[in-house]
């Protein structure tokens, strides 16, 4: 071989090397992504804020930046539709509308997605202009299982999953005859068609942050879990063995940005964080201003009334978590409006703070935004133990509850089933054998938040069923589904004037 055949081999194959680095270089993509938005469209400020945040017409600005700098794709991680009055007052049309606007990806069920009802819900679905998944959702119609995009080079598969505790999130009529299959076995067999057509997986779950911990610790080929649900502020992507996952808090108040190199079906490099939506910062998306402001004018000539006036600020925020004066507030409204002895409501039927001053119809709408109604149940003392047992388990969820005519002593830190130290009605101990008349709403009264004991104290051949929205059972002594709760409230804070309730130690914690 001559020397200038040689070389010209050589350059042969460097051209040939050369083209296939290129052909396999990395394949760069942006995920943006949000959660938990709740309708909470317009800016606000809650409590211990300096400023108002949020606002979707400044996050569709931002969202819109950000798809400038890179191949990207926005993603929604459930529970959009319902929540603000905003939301609620149009059964999450308005919401929807905004999204289409925003130019949205994909978006996966969250458990409030179905708290107006499978006929709302699909209507919805029916008015998007993107996928809406639910891999795990059985007679559902419209819910795609994943749906596969392609974002610059790379093709991307996203699979969608929500908690399988959703029949106990939302009242029971709202998914009669539906299934929440267990997400992970549903993940394992979605992977399995899917893997092989795309360059990465992206898990879109709303199934709240320990569950997607679980899920990344078990279920093997999952790039990125985009997670709601748990309403977590992750500022950094968490990892768990090969998968990164991400949550951007709630109520719009952040939107997360994933920066991610894959190839060859792995991960080479990732980089993320949230932003924070603060309109003082940079100007609105004008579309998606003229959706908000749209909305907001229907909404503003029907609840812009003041109906009294909050002495002190009443705290919606840490109902999850200990006893507060909002929760006081409503819980004895339901014990005055029915004549029970006791009452008791979730923690997460409260939705909102209400600052101190005037109180709008609004206000108190966004606080409640639930369409719960008053129901009173006899119910033994044991079966009221029971019940105080779960909601005080669940610190930091939902169920937690804010009672009325009780004094609960507990320790978080105990064993299961055994937290409550002493439960006080009046100022005598609770009796076991005892019969109560019990006031909550009709969602735990239906068994909702996993209150199984409260089904239970119904009479055996009463059980609880929806008729034309009455509930009707031979231990119900009181249900008004005429009044939805918060309406009860306005008429009160209307009939006093100035409300001012206070902390009083219904709830104390005593660990030995």
């Amino acid at each position: 071989m001559t020397l200038r055949a040689f070389w010209r081999l050589i350059l042969v194959i460097g051209i040939s090397l050369w083209s296939s680095f290129s052909w396999g270089e990395p394949k760069e993509l942006r995920i943006i992504h949000f959660n938990d938005f709740h309708g909470f469209a317009r800016p606000h400020r809650p409590l211990g804020f300096k400023e108002e945040v949020g606002g979707a017409a400044w996050m569709a600005s931002l969202a819109e930046h950000l798809k400038g700098e890179k191949p990207a794709i926005f993603l929604a991680a459930g529970d959009m539709i319902q929540g603000d009055n905003w939301a609620n007052l149009f059964e999450g049309r308005s919401v929807i509308r905004l999204l289409n606007a925003m130019r949205i990806d994909a978006m996966v069920l969250g458990n409030h997605e179905f708290d107006f009802g499978p006929g709302v819900l699909g209507q919805r679905i029916k008015e998007a202009n993107f996928p809406v998944l639910g891999a795990n959702v059985v007679g559902m119609d419209g819910i795609r299982r994943h749906v596969v995009k392609k974002v610059g080079e790379a093709r991307v598969g996203i699979i969608g999953v929500i908690t399988a505790e959703t029949p106990l999130m939302t009242h029971p009529r709202n998914v009669r005859g539906l299934k929440f299959l267990d997400p992970e076995e549903v993940l394992a067999r979605e992977l399995e068609g899917i893997s092989k057509e795309v360059d990465i997986v992206v898990v879109l779950s709303h199934c709240g942050y320990s569950k997607d911990r679980e899920i990344a610790s078990r279920v093997r080929g999952i790039h990125v879990i985009v997670g709601g649900h748990s309403h977590t502020r992750l500022d950094e992507p968490v990892k768990v063995n090969d998968t990164i996952i991400v949550q951007a808090w709630e109520h719009g108040k952040t939107l997360g940005v994933l920066d991610i190199s894959v190839d060859g079906g792995k991960v080479l490099s990732w980089k993320g964080g949230l932003r924070d939506i603060v309109p003082s910062r940079w100007g609105p998306d004008p579309e998606a201003m003229s959706i908000v402001e749209e909305y907001s004018r229907q909404m503003s000539q029907l609840l812009d009334t003041v109906v009294g006036v909050a002495g002190v600020d009443l705290d919606g925020e840490n109902v999850r978590e200990r006893e507060t004066n909002f929760g006081n507030l409503v819980a004895d409204l339901l014990r005055e409006v029915s004549g029970a002895q006791v009452a008791m409501v979730n923690g997460g039927s409260i939705r909102r703070s209400i600052p101190r001053g005037p109180v709008t119809l609004d206000s108190i709408y966004s606080a409640l935004p639930f369409d719960n109604y008053v129901v009173t149940l006899k119910i033994r003392g044991r079966g009221l133990w029971e019940a105080l047992e779960h909601g005080v388990s669940g610190r930091g969820g939902g169920r937690f509850p804010q009672v009325s005519g009780i004094k609960i002593t507990y320790c978080p830190q105990g064993e299961p089933g055994k937290r409550l130290r002493e439960v006080r009605v009046g100022m005598e101990p609770l009796e076991m054998d005892r019969t109560y008349l019990l006031a909550t709403n009709d969602f735990l009264a239906a068994g909702g938040d996993g209150y199984s004991s409260l089904v239970q104290a119904l009479d055996e051949g009463d059980k609880m069923e929806n008729l034309g929205g009455a509930l009707v059972g031979g231990s119900i002594t009181f249900s008004d589904p005429g009044r939805w709760v918060r309406e009860l409230l306005a008429e009160k804070v209307k009939e006093k004037g100035t409300v001012s309730p206070s902390l009083e130690g219904r709830i104390m914690e005593a660990c030995p």
